[in-house]
């Protein structure tokens, strides 16, 4: 029996590994098992190049048993084994990896496809382990036994093995207060773990289980049998021929693996060769999660390298306006980490997020072109993360996403596109024309509403709060403007009219100003011709209009903006002769007039009122005289 000791260097980085480099200890299960796919993996290839090597590729296999009452989880393949000196080279030193040596020295065959790469993923074991005992034979060779208990070293001797492969069996640590080692020698723990990280490995993963079963001329006696399973489906959904897979293989797959109790919108399956390679299943859900728009939600695709689950949630995939799809990728062309868990900085991951987004993107634009009814319902579950998408990043991404969204028109009384709103305007039209507002109803009931339809323009009405800070950040299309009907710049009057409306407003100046004393918040008072058959209304002044106060000052946080609001009186209204006379001949009187007013534009506007009793009793008052 030889005895060894790890080097310095190997103790320190055992140590590291096993208590800081994993942060699943679950992982041990998914390494072990590629180590023995990778072992297979050999053995079939050396069978491809040496005739003297005979396989049964039917008998190929991983096996995990299960002893409770000596605490042992044992995994066993019949690949290709390894001598004394490859025990001993490649367990004795950590991160010696057979599997990457192997991949070197097949550089040039295209199908060698080994996923172990860094040579410790076996030390893994020493997470749930006191002591793993590895019994292995090569064709050809003895077989050998090397145990070791961690970080003081191993022991290596000849032993007895009758076939060829490697049989690797784990001592379980005691349980304690943190972590439940016993777990790993339930079936539903073992099952669970191989169903999420290796439910792909080539090779069946068997297991023998307890079956109920019926008794022998027996219709309601049972009995339990002990029987082998298969625990892992092998073949992955992404390999098989696109045109063989049904609808129902696909809706089954997706509410399995991501726990949906609905069958998808919509299936993007693709796949690109080339310097980076994947294949791809992606979901657009037909509901949105619950925590879609919380801080708890996670985006991501399950991300498999070489059919191995590396990430269940890899946010690199997808930008966070398209955070809703969910889906697989699977590429061999990954560069990861030692501990197999976190992505390095990589290019080809950038590459496939890139190849990912426009594809998400172009299905989106097919079903916007193809299939309307399908998009409207999908805009009208996940249009606002688009929208979230246009105003993100200081509009860095409005250019790819403007043609996706949808608004509902005024003269169409249906949602439309920008393209199609620009496209139905007539020559003299120079705006594209919004409105904002809780409800369709209520925006259609805004004073301004009225003229604007009048002069046969269309109106897009926004009712999501974020609607209108996407029109501030794409500020055009088509080279046509957006402008808020409620906004000052709003100009739908002919020169003359402008001139004379001025010439009024000019001698009114005096009787605005002195009702401005009574509500000074306001920016300016004045008399407009934009309004038919409403006496008044607000409009606002700079970038700031009246919904984008409302949205921002509900926001939880201590800074409050606000709209600079002007107090627009109709000219040819009933209202405007009667203010005039007050102003000759009861200003007091004027005052609460003011008040009630600014008021009434107020609640059109739907902002609160400050004073709500005195606007109650002033209106009461006046009711009574």
């Amino acid at each position: 029996m030889k005895k060894k000791q790890f080097k310095a260097e190997s103790k320190k980085l055992l140590n590291l590994m096993v208590n800081s480099i994993y942060t699943n200890k679950d992982i041990f299960l998914r390494e072990l098992i590629s180590n023995a796919s990778d072992a297979i993996d050999k053995l079939y290839y050396q069978s491809l190049t040496d005739k003297k090597t005979n396989i049964d590729q039917n008998e190929l296999q991983i096996r995990i048993d299960v002893d409770k009452d000596n605490r042992t989880l044992t995994i066993s393949d019949n690949g290709c084994g390894m001598d004394e000196e490859e025990l001993e080279t490649n367990l004795g030193t950590i991160a010696k990896s057979g599997s990457l040596s192997f991949k070197e020295e097949n550089a040039n065959q295209k199908d060698v496809d080994i996923i172990g790469q860094f040579g410790v993923g076996f030390y893994s074991a020493f997470m749930v382990s006191d002591k793993v005992e590895v019994l292995s034979k090569k064709i050809g060779n003895k077989a050998y036994l090397w145990k070791s208990s961690g970080e003081e070293g191993y022991t290596l001797e000849e032993s007895a093995k009758e076939q060829i492969g490697t049989k690797i069996t784990l001592y379980l640590k005691e349980d304690s207060e943190d972590v439940r080692y016993s777990d790993y020698l339930e079936e539903y723990k073992i099952r669970s773990i191989i169903k999420k990280y290796s439910d792909y490995i080539r090779y069946p993963i068997i297991m023998k289980v307890e079956n109920r079963v019926l008794k022998k001329d027996s219709q309601d006696e049972y009995e339990t049998v002990i029987e082998d399973a298969t625990l892992n489906s092998m073949l992955p959904l992404w390999k098989k021929n696109k045109s063989k897979i049904t609808e129902e293989e696909y809706n089954n797959f997706y509410m399995e693996r991501f726990y949906d109790y609905e069958k998808p919108m919509k299936v993007i399956h693709t796949s690109v060769e080339g310097l980076c390679s994947y294949h791809a299943i992606l979901y657009i859900p037909s509901h949105a999660p619950y925590d879609l728009y919380s801080k708890e939600y996670e985006k991501g695709l399950q991300l498999y390298a070489n059919d191995v689950l590396i990430q269940d949630k890899c946010s690199e995939l997808l930008p966070d306006y398209f955070n809703f799809v969910k889906g697989v990728v699977n590429s061999q062309d990954l560069s990861l980490n030692i501990s197999r868990e976190l992505l390095q900085q990589d290019k080809n991951v950038s590459m496939i997020a890139k190849n990912i987004e426009s594809k998400i993107k172009s299905e989106l634009e097919k079903m916007l072109k193809n299939n309307r009814e399908e998009y409207e319902k999908f805009f009208n579950i996940f249009g606002r993360q688009i929208k979230f998408g246009v105003y993100d990043n200081y509009g860095m991404n409005k250019d790819k996403l403007k043609d996706l969204l949808l608004f509902h028109s005024s003269k169409e009384n249906k949602i439309i596109t920008l393209q199609e709103y620009v496209e139905n305007m007539g020559e003299d039209q120079k705006n594209i024309y919004y409105a904002c507002g809780e409800t369709i109803d209520k925006i259609d009931l805004l004073p301004q509403v009225e003229l604007v339809k009048d002069k046969g323009y269309d109106i897009l009405y926004l009712t999501d709060y974020i609607d209108e800070f996407v029109m501030k950040t794409l500020m055009n299309y088509s080279d046509k403007e957006f402008m808020n009907i409620c906004s000052k710049d709003l100009d739908l009057t002919t020169e003359e009219e402008k001139k004379k409306l001025k010439k009024i407003n000019d001698k009114s100046k005096k009787m605005f100003d002195f009702m401005k004393e009574t509500i000074s918040e306001v920016e300016e008072i004045r008399y407009t011709d934009r309004l038919k058959n409403h006496p008044v209304c607000l409009t606002n002044e700079g970038e700031i209009s009246v919904e984008m106060e409302k949205v921002m000052n509900a926001m939880p946080t201590d800074d409050k903006v606000k709209a600079k609001t002007i107090l627009e009186i109709n000219q040819k209204h009933p209202l405007a002769k009667k203010i005039e006379e007050l102003y000759k001949n009861d200003q007091e009187q004027l005052k609460e007039y003011t008040k009630i007013i600014y008021a009434q534009a107020k609640l059109i506007e739907g902002l609160s009122i400050d004073n709500p009793t005195e606007i109650s009793n002033l209106v009461c008052d006046l009711i009574s005289k």
